[in-house]
């Protein structure tokens, strides 16, 4: 495998949550601690997409192409619309406020499943500080058609990133409780059916190091490319490592877009970075 890797843009404190916008052949991704958002394409570089986001962290696009993000402000997921009104879809359950959604993906029938850990409301880094109104840190599945909310699976300690396999029937979850437990937590992905709304017992599918794994994605054939402290690890489908992008910095997230969607764009604490490889 070759591979290229170039910095695109330097704008964040903490760059998160990138997503490929195809109509407008550009990336958005967050700024954390920043509490703002960026727009990067070719020829027009980076420019400030949203100010004062509410400390959005991971988004995705719905099959509508709007983007739907996890705010850290507001403790909720909502959804940008096409005249650019951001409207708040789902914060609580049981009437009990969510923790901090971290990430989220969408599935083909609409369905909007995300990670709930407490990173946003253990300081005023990354939100507000607030006692958690939830007894866990679960994955939930929200189906804005009938704008019901159910718990995925609490099998996971500090749920973070989240991805399908490419015909869905799986759902890898990042679970990176070893940075809260350093002597018995997970830094591991985790693999679960999906049971409509819901998931099958999970399982062990790869430890991720050096580090944690944070947000990471899928491609077309299975590979699935994580981060970790310094890179993407690349699994492929039965959880072999087969390559590593190092990164110099500490890298958080990334997703497939480009023209082809065959390029990987990377988030890594302050920067933006983009891999052009062939197999």
């Amino acid at each position: 495998m070759k591979i290229n890797l170039e910095k695109l843009c330097s704008p964040a404190i903490w760059a998160e949550g990138p997503v490929w916008l195809p109509s407008e052949n550009a990336i958005i991704f967050s700024d954390v601690k920043g509490n703002q958002m960026f727009c990067w394409s070719e020829g027009d570089d980076v420019s400030l997409w949203r100010q004062n986001s509410n400390y959005v962290n991971g988004n995705a696009l719905d099959n509508e192409e709007r983007v739907v993000s996890c705010e850290h402000g507001r403790r909720g997921i909502s959804r940008t619309e096409k005249d650019g009104s951001v409207i708040m879809l789902v914060d609580k359950i049981d009437g009990k406020r969510f923790n901090s959604p971290n990430d989220v993906v969408v599935r083909s029938d609409g369905t909007i499943w995300f990670t709930d850990p407490p990173y946003g409301i253990i300081s005023d880094e990354e939100g507000y500080k607030s006692e958690s109104q939830i007894i866990g840190c679960y994955v939930y599945c929200y189906d804005p058609n009938d704008n019901k909310i159910s718990i995925a699976t609490n099998d996971v300690q500090r749920p973070n990133g989240l991805a399908f396999s490419p015909d869905e029937k799986w759902l890898y979850v990042a679970d990176m409780s070893i940075a809260d437990f350093p002597l018995h937590g997970r830094h591991e992905l985790r693999i679960y059916p999906v049971q409509g709304k819901t998931l099958g017992a999970g399982k062990h599918f790869v430890t991720v190091s050096p580090g944690f794994p944070d947000g990471f994605c899928v491609d077309k054939f299975g590979n699935i490319y994580c981060s970790c402290l310094d890179g993407i690890l690349i699994f492929n489908k039965f959880g072999k490592k087969i390559h590593k992008i190092a990164v110099p910095e500490r890298t958080s997230n990334c997703t497939f877009g480009g023209i082809n969607g065959d390029q990987l764009y990377i988030t890594a604490t302050t920067s933006l970075y983009r891999a052009s490889f062939r197999w």
